[in-house]
């Protein structure tokens, strides 16, 4: 007991560090800047690849750690005679005005300014609203479960 007697006890809750608010705003400009790299193998015909480690089984029966590449998909497609650039968190479509979900340009070239306003809106916290509505996510109700529970 002498040994626990000279130490110096307080009872601590670990504060957060970061705010949500923020890691979401960074999240989403990191997805931009990684898609301003997908535009610019785009204009080259190319796919952009990003290196990702996985662990397999080789032929001896060991678990190894093995590089492979995964393809980025791109956030913007052609369609209508012109080109369609949506804002996405995660897999979800970001409503970035509100009401519509991606901005019409007539180029393949005009198709980064409109990455970089999203980066400028993000990065000036105009899209965390967007954000917060696309994070939220509805409750799951199983097909039978809203008929048990109206029936009591």
């Amino acid at each position: 007991m002498n040994a626990l007697a000279k130490l110096n006890f307080k009872t601590v809750t670990k504060a957060t560090t970061r705010d949500p608010v923020i890691a979401r705003r960074e999240k989403l400009v990191a997805g931009l800047k990684e898609q301003k790299l997908v535009y610019a193998a785009a204009l080259e015909g190319k796919d952009h690849r990003v290196e990702r480690h996985k662990w397999m089984n080789n032929e001896h029966g060991e678990r190894v750690s093995v590089q492979t590449h995964r393809r980025v998909r791109p956030w913007f497609f052609a369609q209508d005679g012109g080109w369609y650039v949506q804002c996405r968190y995660g897999a979800r479509v970001i409503a970035v005005d509100g009401i519509n979900n991606a901005v019409f340009v007539k180029t393949l070239k005009e198709v980064e300014p409109v990455l970089d306003a999203f980066i400028a809106a993000a990065s000036s916290g105009e899209l965390d609203s967007a954000i917060a509505k696309a994070t939220q996510r509805e409750p799951r109700v199983k097909p039978g479960a809203a008929r048990a529970a109206a029936n009591g």
